[in-house]
Order: C-alpha cells, then structure tokens, then sequence
C-alpha cells in the first residue's frame, strides 16, 4: 500500500494519501520553515523523513534538476542535504558515513 501511495504521489504532487500530506503542500511546509529560518548567521539542522526531503528538493529545483534516482529510489539512509539560504548546496551526501 505504501510504495503504491508512494509511486501515485511520485506522479502526481497534489495526490493527498490516505494519511498525510500532497508532495507539494509537504515540500511548501518544510520551505517555508526553512526560509523562516535564513538570513542569520547561525547554522541550524532540520531532520526530516527522505521522502519530506525530495518534496523539498522537487519544490525548490523541479524534478529536473534532481539526480534522477531520488525519485525512484528515494534519499538513503542517514543521508545529508544542505541549504544557504534555500539555494541547495549538497544533496543526498553520504559521505560522513565512510
């Protein structure tokens, strides 16, 4: 039930799943926090789901600007995304894990 949700809203951003958020009203939400949050000099961490993430990187850069696996395979694990100011700055890195 899950991935089939996950492969519907995959397609279609304003899909509303049985128990949560479109893509697009996911990607807005974490966004516009984000944006409440640029500016100041001091750096901040936002932990979120993968899935929440993508959202995030769909609303900001399209889905054409995302690396073309993330949408089928999802963030991976651990992974860490960084943001200046809502300008992306690395996405999906693993490299801390190494």
């Amino acid at each position: 039930m899950f991935l089939a949700e996950w492969d519907r809203s995959t397609k279609d951003r304003d899909l509303v799943p049985g128990n949560g958020d479109s893509s697009r009203s996911a990607g807005e939400r974490l966004r516009a926090f984000l944006a409440g949050h640029s500016g100041g000099s001091a750096q901040i961490a936002a932990v979120a789901h993968g899935g929440v993430t993508i959202d995030l990187l769909r609303t900001l850069l399209s889905d054409a600007g995302l690396p073309p696996r993330l949408l089928g395979e999802g963030i991976p694990s651990c992974a860490v995304t960084t943001f200046d100011d809502l300008q992306v700055v690395t996405v999906a890195s693993t490299e801390h894990l190494t």
